[in-house]
């Protein structure tokens, strides 16, 4: 039985991370709040699986396009977390003079040291959003402790994501792969080009709160940015560094196309167990809509409805997001479509994204295919 008192630690989210990856989805807001599976936010996941794990002091560092997210996780009652001392902490940039636009996690770490000094919790769990699992967190932490390691990284055994791979690839954004020595981390590659299965960094660490504040100190003063490329990368021989392998479920976001994938990996009823398990629901802002309606001639297979959505017509192998409604005669197939998306009386739909508030006008036709899927930008009309 694994148990953690909610002082044992504190959770610090990167939300922004790797936007460039998918600037598509990100012209408004970051990638912490794209929406996946149909209600839910990309934050919802990692946010869910820490309260779930006792933890209920969490601040998100957010860099720029944050206000989506702020209205979606408000003050945080939704996650039970609103709540005097602790709970959920936004921390914009410039919200204090300290508190500037980061490049690295370094940076944005050094932006918050007062915050940090003022925790009691002992250890600190950093975190991106580009992840959607549903994990508890006091394996990782037990793991830690037994290991008596400095910091511990959380991977998983799989392929370089084909994003990076590719030879037009965004490599602004860093992602790390390790070799390993009886579950020490022997070396850390950056952005690693190579074939086959890796252990590939998920970027979620645990580190203890003092130990966190001092490292980022000394790499602040010597001008570093990169918390694992500046700093973790260059002392895998003076600090015992851990690893801790995760083999559950995940869905991993590093371009449209494996946000289309891992979207529609859903609709198989054993991945969407994997990712909801029973007993640890993942929480998300509640809209108060009517339930779903299926008028008389309807057809619907294969699909994931979030509630308040009118259908008419047919949809096949899609994810609707709340308040769609699908006209009279309309035919949906493989897309995604988000919240509020009109698609009028007559129309055609396949192998398509589309946005928030998108209009599909009567007898309209759009397809893409299994690679490559139209995307309809956010309020379009079309």
């Amino acid at each position: 039985m694994l148990n953690m008192n909610n002082d044992e630690a504190l959770g610090v989210i990167f939300p922004n991370s790797y936007d460039a990856l998918i600037p598509e989805l990100v012209t408004e807001r970051l990638m912490a709040s794209i929406p996946f599976a149909g209600r839910y936010r990309m934050c919802d996941f990692i946010i869910s699986s820490m309260v779930h794990s006792g933890i209920d002091n969490i601040s998100l560092i957010v860099r720029q396009n944050y206000h989506s997210l702020m209205d979606h996780l408000g003050s945080g009652q939704e996650f039970d977390l609103a709540r005097k001392n602790g709970g959920l902490n936004i921390v914009p940039p410039f919200a204090q003079k300290q508190i500037k636009v980061y490049s690295g996690r370094i940076e944005a770490l050094e932006s918050i040291k007062g915050y940090l000094k003022k925790c009691s919790q002992k250890y600190v769990i950093l975190s991106d959003a580009n992840l959607a699992f549903n994990f508890d967190f006091r394996k990782l932490i037990d793991a830690h402790k037994k290991s008596n390691a400095d910091v511990t990284i959380m991977y998983r055994k799989q392929e370089i994501p084909k994003a990076f791979l590719r030879p037009n690839a965004n490599m602004q954004e860093l992602y790390y792969t390790i070799d390993l020595n009886d579950g020490r981390v022997e070396k850390i590659y950056i952005n690693s080009r190579q074939a086959g299965e890796v252990n590939y960094c998920m970027n979620v660490y645990l580190i203890e709160r003092e130990k966190l504040i001092n490292l980022v100190d000394d790499a602040y003063v010597h001008g570093f940015s990169y918390f694992t490329r500046d700093l973790l990368a260059a002392q895998t021989e003076s600090l015992n560094i851990q690893a801790y392998e995760y083999d559950g479920y995940v869905a991993q976001i590093s371009d449209m196309r494996t946000y289309f994938d891992e979207n529609m990996r859903l609709l198989n009823e054993e991945n969407r167990n994997a990712l909801f398990k029973k007993g640890n629901s993942i929480y998300t802002k509640i809209r108060d809509d009517n339930p779903t309606r299926y008028i008389n001639g309807s057809k619907a297979k294969n699909v994931m409805v979030a509630d308040g959505c009118i259908i008419e017509g047919e949809i096949e192998n899609c994810i609707l997001a709340r308040g769609v409604k699908i006209g009279k005669g309309a035919v949906v197939r493989n897309s995604i479509l988000m919240q509020d998306t009109v698609v009028e009386d007559g129309a055609s739909l396949e192998y398509v994204i589309t946005d928030k508030n998108v209009h599909i006008q009567a007898n309209k036709s759009l397809t893409g295919n299994e690679a490559f899927q139209v995307y309809v930008a956010k309020g379009q009309t079309v």
